[in-house]
């Protein structure tokens, strides 16, 4: 039995003050899947996610005031019920705050990680907060100047005319672009806090200690001088903030905006409809009513979604600023894109199931166009070669291994169509183009989520925690990576 949609006839936009974390439950996931299908424009984070829950499944959500009663009102209990988190309500009303001034004064103080710290240090960090945008750069700025990391402008300016920046850690004083293997982003979701400060963070502990000749501390797990080394020697090309405008217009409303700011598709007195979802404006399958089955809603037509995919793919200068970063370091072969809120590490495929047995099941078959997505069914399963499957997968067991060993939380790795299908994201892209054009460098793409589900602003001990468990994940990937191989 299908849940009808309750929201069609809900006004516009959720306020910052009225938005609430809550889950739905259900006795069988399809009852859930169903639900989601039939009320795609909910806010459920970076992607829907069904989880067991006893001898129940949950989904979790965020949603307004009006939003929840409505559902109290109108759904079956029998099927789907919804439920307030007071926990993760509590928690997001003592979010760790947003930096004020700039510490690293304009770029003449380098940021110093936690890895190199000693825990009776981390105070310093959590009470001086949250990176604010501005900060991202001078922090930069800051490794520019005290290590001689190169820093880099992509072409493109935002609608709001902010440039990005990106930086190039290596272990040699001359970086030569085709001796650079590694490349993160994050940011791209202005409300997912501290993922700029997780990349910045890291860099700047792998420089500290190289520079020292010291190791890495991230709780329990620890890395010598010798990793710290390797990890340089394998190349890392950053960008820590890939949506700047949105990130500004986040921190200072927080009202948990996840767009750019771009107001091309935005309807009359809809401020919701402004901006782009960057990570559905990517040249994957883009074009999901085509590409996809009708029941599928991997992204969104509509402005005033949280997943509206553009007018385009790379219709936005951040998109295309990412992949600009491939042609101006082409040997790149591992990705990650930095995230939150979910605790997984996710690889590819995103669209499907992965199948190896089958290479005409491809993203690229139009004969398998409008049957794509349905993960319960036969139908179609994306083509990977066992080869590439065994290696993104070793990547991420070991990555997320590290993560848990912290002492942190629980990470799970698990293939990105999880349990729902997602198009246009940045990870499934950067794998794709190998498959499209055999003269490029193959790249294995990840999504990383750090954090609890749909826990955007974490509180200051949960960002603190945020940087220890990514740090050793970073690390591990990249001596994993090294260890597999960094050239395609």
């Amino acid at each position: 039995m299908k849940i009808s949609t309750i929201l069609s006839f809900l006004p516009g936009a959720a306020l910052a003050s009225d938005v609430l974390s809550v889950a739905f439950f259900a006795k069988e996931r399809n009852q859930l899947m169903d639900f989601i299908s039939n009320n795609s424009e909910i806010d459920y984070g970076c992607r829907p996610v069904v989880m067991a829950a006893g001898d129940e499944h949950k989904l979790h959500a965020v949603v307004s005031e009006e939003h929840l009663e409505n559902f109290k009102r109108n759904l079956d209990p029998n099927l789907v019920r919804v439920e307030l988190l007071h926990n993760m309500n509590k928690r997001q009303t003592a979010t760790a705050p947003i930096g004020k001034g700039d510490r690293f004064k304009g770029g003449k103080v380098a940021p110093r990680g936690l890895g190199t710290r000693k825990p009776s240090e981390y105070a310093g960090v959590q009470a001086a907060g949250i990176l604010n945008a501005d900060e991202v750069y001078t922090a930069m700025k800051g490794l520019e100047k005290e290590y001689g990391m190169s820093l880099f402008t992509p072409p493109h300016k935002t609608f709001e005319g902010n440039s990005l920046i990106g930086g190039v850690a290596n272990k040699a004083e001359e970086i030569k672009k085709d001796k650079q293997y590694i490349y993160f982003t994050s940011g791209i979701h202005a409300r997912e806090r501290g993922g700029p400060d997780n990349l910045i963070y890291f860099v700047s502990d792998l420089l500290y200690a190289n520079k020292h000749r010291t190791g890495l501390t991230y709780g329990n797990k620890k890395y010598s001088n010798s990793q710290v080394k390797k990890a340089l020697g394998a190349g890392i090309v950053f960008i820590p903030m890939l949506n700047p405008d949105g990130v500004r217009h986040d921190q200072a409303n927080s009202n948990l905006w996840r767009k750019n700011r771009n107001p091309a598709s935005a309807k009359p007195n809809d401020t919701l409809s402004i901006g782009v979802d960057l990570n559905r404006n990517f040249d994957f399958m883009w074009n999901f009513t085509q590409k996809f089955d009708p029941s599928v809603s991997p992204a969104s037509t509509d402005p005033s979604s949280q997943a509206f995919y553009g007018t385009a793919p790379f219709s936005e200068p951040e998109t295309q600023d990412m992949a600009w970063v491939y042609e101006q370091y082409p040997n790149i072969h591992w990705y990650i894109d930095v995230h939150s809120a979910a605790g997984t590490l996710l690889y590819s495929w995103g669209d499907d199931l992965n199948q190896s047995h089958d290479p005409n099941q491809n993203l690229f078959n139009p004969a398998y166009d409008g049957k794509r997505g349905v993960v319960e069914d036969d139908v179609y399963k994306e083509y990977i070669c066992q080869e590439d499957w065994d290696n993104i997968r070793i990547a991420a067991n070991r990555t997320t291994d590290a993560m848990i060993s912290v002492g942190g939380r629980e990470y799970v790795p698990q293939q990105a169509v999880g349990l729902y299908p997602t198009s246009g994201a940045s990870d499934d892209w950067s794998f794709s183009r190998w498959h499209k054009n055999k003269k490029l460098t193959k790249v294995y793409g990840y999504t990383m989520e750090f954090g609890y589900a749909t826990n955007f602003y974490p509180t200051s001990e949960e960002y603190i925690q945020n940087i220890i468990d990514t740090n050793a994940g970073f690390m591990e990937f990249i001596l994993t990576a090294d260890e597999i191989g960094l050239k395609a």
